[in-house]
């Protein structure tokens, strides 16, 4: 018996039609033990940003506080409840959840609240779905679609879950759920040894490059490294103030003074990132990996810049890159604002919210081992001392590369 599975093999057009989400979507997180309130109203920020990048708005938040998310619904039955009150009062099509669902969660779900139902990795991926632009881009997202997918098909396709009995049914076969998983399994290995041979390519392009000094731009995601890549190297890499804006590593020639080097444009990193998205996008991370000298790039004018910059340490780690030559470059001064204690108030104590630019500076940024510079790459502001720092990075790699004199000219020093 033969059936219809048109559904499944299109799936190279899930990432150019895309369906877009809903425009009223309502936000749903939980407080819990490892995940404090303060957390949790950040992470649903972000979750927020994500919603509006991927095309939704979002009017409401739930947050539950539970000692860990309940293993069959996610918030518990009652809060899911309200939640569908709210929705059909409302008319509102999508739930969004913080936290990765499983495929029972999903299920039980989509059961109560009856609407379209995404989780973070499911809205990432369609974010990622959208920017894909190049070909090892658009395999590498089919790639983690592909893996979402496979242990969630249950929820597609629960109506033929058992095979019928009767005559001429009886004997070997597979029920339609073991066809759609085989389709995906073989999807998944076609996709991961097409990726192999673009690897290679990559690999290929990577060492045609010559011994030149390569430099790659890390961080979070929307912290500016295109719109600084676009003033450094005078090109015009897509920059947005989205997340995920890029997608597809640039790699620039770049000359400073008397030295020409290699700068690439990386994807940005975020937190709770889906491990299947990091298993796919290895190749992309690659470039980092041979990188001689990583710029570290920070939104200072963000509240959570610190946990940002400890998000994408734990990254760089996991892909052994935590030990390379670092420069800390922390960016959107222009956009940076502080709270103000009055002088007579005696009453509030002076916290991190509090600190000045300069106050910054005196903290650990300038016990670091690493270099750093505070710069706003919009407006060009002390775009000439980061271009000094990083001349001064380069050259120290450079020498050791060329211990012969390699330079495209030599910079004679004015005596005073």
């Amino acid at each position: 018996m033969f059936y219809n599975l048109d559904f499944l093999l299109p799936l190279p057009l899930m990432i150019d039609q895309k369906e877009a989400i809903s425009e009223k979507a309502v936000l749903i997180g939980v407080i819990t033990q490892t995940q404090d309130e303060t957390q949790s109203k950040e992470y649903l920020d972000e979750l927020e940003f994500l919603t509006t990048t991927a095309g939704g708005v979002a009017v409401k938040r739930f947050v539950q506080k539970l000692e860990r998310p309940h293993p069959k619904t996610f918030i518990g039955t009652g809060k899911l409840e309200d939640v569908k009150a709210y929705i059909e009062t409302h008319d509102i099509g999508t739930a969004i959840f913080d936290d990765e669902l499983s495929p029972a969660q999903l299920r039980n779900i989509e059961k109560i609240l009856d609407c379209k139902i995404l989780d973070r990795t499911n809205l990432i991926l369609d974010i990622f779905a959208q920017r894909a632009q190049t070909s090892s881009a658009k395999t590498q997202v089919e790639l983690a679609q592909h893996q979402y997918l496979l242990p969630r098909l249950t929820k597609l396709w629960t109506h033929l879950d058992k095979q019928k009995g009767g005559i001429g049914m009886r004997g070997p076969g597979e029920t339609e759920i073991e066809t759609d998983r085989r389709i995906i399994r073989d999807k998944i290995a076609l996709l991961k040894k097409k990726l192999t041979i673009i690897d290679k390519q990559m690999a290929v392009q990577r060492k045609n490059r010559g011994k030149m000094v390569r430099v790659a731009l890390v961080g979070y995601t929307n912290v500016g490294k295109s719109t600084l890549m676009n003033v450094i190297s005078k090109s015009d890499v897509f920059a947005e103030n989205k997340l995920f804006a890029t997608l597809d590593t640039t790699v620039r020639k770049v000359v400073i003074k008397n030295i020409p080097f290699l700068m690439t444009d990386t994807v940005g990193f975020i937190r709770k990132l889906p491990t299947q998205l990091v298993e796919s996008f290895k190749s992309t991370l690659d470039e980092v990996r041979e990188a001689d000298l990583l710029l570290h790039v920070v939104d200072i004018s963000h509240p959570n810049f610190e946990d940002h910059i400890a998000s994408v340490n734990t990254i760089l780690d996991e892909i052994n890159c935590g030990d390379k030559p670092t420069m800390m470059v922390f960016n959107k001064i222009d956009a940076y604002t502080h709270e103000t204690i009055d002088e007579d108030d005696l009453i509030t104590e002076r916290s991190k919210a509090h600190y000045t630019l300069e106050d910054w500076k005196k903290t650990w940024m300038s016990d670091l081992e690493k270099e750093s510079i505070f710069i706003s790459a919009l407006n060009k502001d002390n775009l000439e001392a980061f271009k000094d720092k990083a001349y001064e990075e380069v050259k120290k790699i450079h020498i050791q590369r060329f211990p012969y004199n390699d330079f495209l000219y030599y910079e004679y020093k004015e005596e005073e």
